[in-house]
């Protein structure tokens, strides 16, 4: 008896708002998928998509962590400290992290362990050692730079802002430069004998940076930074709820699990549990995210006026810019690639990518815009959709509730995990790190599904005509072409692409 733990519309947690009609934009297609899916039950899978299709990338391995003859190490003398209050959530903050050890590295500083700042959207009071071990954190790049959890007596009673010492995202350009660095920062630091970085998004850019800093980079997010026990226990739980457990064990559950690696048990034992195998879909479809894109889906007038309301909230600086730019077409807007997928769209690229109706999934993030007038569509082609709330019990979850991000670490394990993982939008940060993670520790047997949003909605446009065997053909060239093996470009992110000499070593 197949195992299925389906998503309910009695969830609420995952779903916004009352009930409404179900929204489909693409009817026609639905039906064509759910005759090609009926057809498929009876038949052996021989989806490919399970599987890496490039060979090549076997041949990364992971080795940000060696030490090289060229690694600078520790200063004899430290020119100050370095505070990090990092914002955003769990993704955010951890790019945060790693960019604050290689900044601290750059200017010869002592690093206090990074705070996390309270967010009015997140709502989360985690800080560092809720969600990551600190005494492991500091051990492993101990060799690297000198870390402290705080600022030593004499430094805590000073007005750091009064001095000058306090550095927004405002006084740092975005994506900034080593030497913007050394020449606004590093006087500052000197003189003072500390910075405070507020906010610090985004503010080091990928290139150029000397390789022993893009190096530090990953040695800190693919190395150094390892969930709290507490995290990793629940999500050993969640993974065994999951899968059934007799596979070998994998790099990635190592590093992500610790020692709460779901042990090895009988396929007697692991028969009534779940499959073997399953897909991480992270659907990128929530309120703000629906919102800010502008995009017309499909809902009429009624969600227009409530997007418009949620703008003015949540977004007065796109709406005053509006006001004083030509306006873009949501028609336009789709065409160029910039509307999130909707779950039907989701649904509709994994049928056409041949998977079949009983494949379990796993639905990170969970709040779904729209409830299940959006989801309908996505049920209705794949019932076998879960989520950490409906996996875990409510004392299970307890100690996580209110804490955004020690959720989304769940979601985090829950995706790197997995057998194929399937992204909606490649900008996402959790979406990035999870495939750069999968990258560096899939040991190239970690698939990824990247759609490409400009070339998806050209297909899509033709909803009214196309044939299903043409539109799976033009899908699946799609996928397979965001899946050839790249080394890292340049100004490419280096914990979504770690593929480079700075992070793996390319065996022959």
């Amino acid at each position: 008896m197949p195992f299925t733990c389906m998503y309910s519309k009695e969830d609420s947690v995952a779903f916004l708002h009352e009930e409404r009609p179900t929204v489909q934009m693409y009817g026609r297609l639905l039906n064509l998928a759910s005759t090609a899916l009926a057809e498929k039950v009876l038949k052996q899978d021989n989806v490919n998509f399970w599987e890496e299709p490039y060979p090549q990338a076997s041949k990364w391995k992971p080795c940000a962590d060696r030490k090289t003859p060229t690694s600078p190490g520790k200063p004899e003398k430290s020119n100050g400290y370095i505070l990090v209050s990092a914002n955003g959530g769990l993704n955010q903050q951890r790019v945060a992290i790693c960019n604050a050890v290689a900044v601290a590295s750059l200017l010869n500083a002592t690093l206090v362990l990074p705070k996390f700042l309270y967010s009015n959207v997140w709502k989360d009071p985690s800080q560092f050692g809720d969600i990551y071990q600190e005494d492991y954190f500091m051990r492993i790049l101990q060799d690297d730079i000198d870390i402290v959890k705080e600022l030593p007596p004499h430094l805590k009673s000073l007005d750091i802002e009064v001095i000058g010492s306090l550095i927004t995202d405002a006084d740092i350009e975005k994506e900034a430069k080593p030497n913007d660095y050394i020449r606004s920062v590093l006087p500052l630091l000197v003189q003072n004998r500390v910075v405070h970085f507020l906010g610090f998004g985004n503010r080091l850019g990928f290139d150029p940076l000397p390789p022993d800093l893009q190096r530090l980079r990953c040695k800190c997010n693919f190395h150094a930074l390892k969930f709290v026990p507490k995290i990793q226990e629940v999500g050993s739980l969640l993974i065994k709820r999951i899968r059934k457990y007799y596979a070998a064990k994998r790099q990635l559950d190592k590093q992500l699990l610790g020692d709460f690696i779901p042990r090895i048990s009988s396929k007697k034992h692991n028969a009534a549990r779940g499959p073997f195998k399953y897909l991480a879909l992270h659907l990128r479809f929530e309120e703000d995210m629906v919102a800010y894109s502008l995009c017309d889906f499909g809902g009429g007038e009624y969600e227009q006026k409530e997007l418009q309301a949620y703008r003015g909230v949540h977004f007065p600086l796109l709406i005053e810019r509006l006001k004083n730019s030509k306006p873009v077409s949501p028609v336009e807007l789709r065409k160029l690639g910039r509307c999130p997928l909707t779950p039907e769209e989701a649904a509709l690229v994994l049928a056409a990518l041949g998977f079949k109706r009983e494949t379990y999934i796993y639905l990170a993030g969970s709040h779904i815009y729209g409830g299940s007038s959006r989801m309908h569509p996505f049920t209705s082609l794949y019932p076998n959709l879960v989520t950490k709330e409906t996996l875990l019990t409510t004392n299970e979850l307890a100690p996580f509730r209110n804490f955004s991000s020690q959720l989304a670490a769940l979601d985090f394990i829950a995706c790197a995990t997995s057998d194929v993982f399937a992204m909606t939008d490649s900008g996402s940060q959790l979406s990035s790190l999870v495939s750069g993670f999968r990258t560096y520790y899939g040991d190239g047997h970690a698939p990824t599904l990247r759609p490409n949003k400009k070339r998806l909605a050209a297909i899509l446009s033709e909803n009214s005509t196309i044939g299903w065997n043409i539109f799976e053909d033009r899908v699946r060239k799609m996928i397979e072409e965001g899946q050839r093996v790249r080394v890292r470009g340049s100004g490419r992110s280096i914990y979504r692409q770690p593929r480079c000499p700075e992070c793996m070593c390319r065996s022959q």
